[in-house]
């Protein structure tokens, strides 16, 4: 099968940001900002966790917690000898993207039950404790890897039982979901996408929705909706990305992204490149 994630990492720009490591000796308080997730490395000792999204958390081993969706919340040390690894990170910020609908609101994993990341996580904690040059670069772009092998892990492990990387889990639903993701301008039709994934009609278009969470067309109506706000971003001409996701015209493109977003891309990037108050 083929790489799984290559698309979405290709269309959503993943950035993160060490702003914690060693001791923390004190509660620290996120608050929610818009475009914005937060992954937290546990490296020893015991933690609460607490936010309005979900029940009150206590790790007393060490633990991985991620928010991919901006979320508030407070760590409160429970011991002299917590020490951390924190970042905040964006990952296709302003775009819709599927990842932030397909995760829970908090990715919790004790850390002995992430093999995979031993050793990417024992480089980590090595150059967190160090300080060399390049050390902010370094770490930034080693939390980027992280998360990307978070991501692997979630799909490698069936952790989760729906959304997208439930779907790209399944190995007879990412052959469909890789093919739209990799050519969204195609006439796809409910028999093609069935096709790919070796199912009848009736049995795909069921085990799409009861893993993916959406019908195989509404997916595929949105990714051509995230592919063309990702070049738009970049600058491309509406016409240039109306050919590209597969849209007849500009014009039909700018009716089905103001019935998505209730603006016209031009609106919508304006929106976009407006400067914060």
């Amino acid at each position: 099968m083929g790489d799984r994630l290559v698309e979405l990492l290709k269309c959503f720009t993943l950035r993160a940001r060490v702003f914690q490591t060693g001791p923390l000796c004190h509660s620290a308080r996120f608050d929610r900002e818009e475009g914005i997730g937060y992954i937290h490395l546990l490296q020893q000792g015991r933690l609460r966790v607490a936010a309005p999204t979900h029940p009150q958390l206590q790790f007393d081993e060490p633990t991985l917690f991620l928010y991919m969706n901006p979320t508030t919340h407070h760590l409160k040390p429970l011991d002299v000898d917590v020490e951390m690894v924190c970042a905040s990170f964006e990952f296709g910020s302003g775009l819709n993207n599927p990842l932030a609908r397909a995760l829970p609101e908090v990715v919790v994993i004790p850390l002995s039950d992430i093999p995979a990341l031993e050793q990417a996580l024992s480089l980590l904690f090595v150059e967190a404790s160090a300080h060399h040059c390049g050390q902010q670069a370094i770490l930034d772009r080693m939390m980027e890897v992280i998360i990307v092998l978070v991501l692997r892990d979630l799909m490698d492990r069936h952790r989760l039982q729906v959304g997208l990387l439930a779907g790209l889990a399944d190995n007879r639903l990412a052959r469909a979901i890789n093919a739209l993701h990799a050519q969204p301008a195609q006439d796809w039709t409910l028999e093609s996408l069935a096709q790919e994934a070796g199912m009848s009609r009736a049995r795909f278009a069921y085990h799409f929705r009861e893993v993916v969470g959406s019908t195989p067309g509404a997916y595929l109506a949105e990714w051509r909706l995230t592919v063309a706000q990702s070049l738009l971003r970049q600058g491309r001409p509406v016409q240039y990305v109306a050919d590209v996701v597969g849209y007849a015209s500009a014009s039909a493109l700018s009716r089905s992204f103001r019935s998505h977003t209730g603006q016209s891309p031009r609106e919508w990037l304006k929106a976009l490149n407006r400067p914060a108050v």
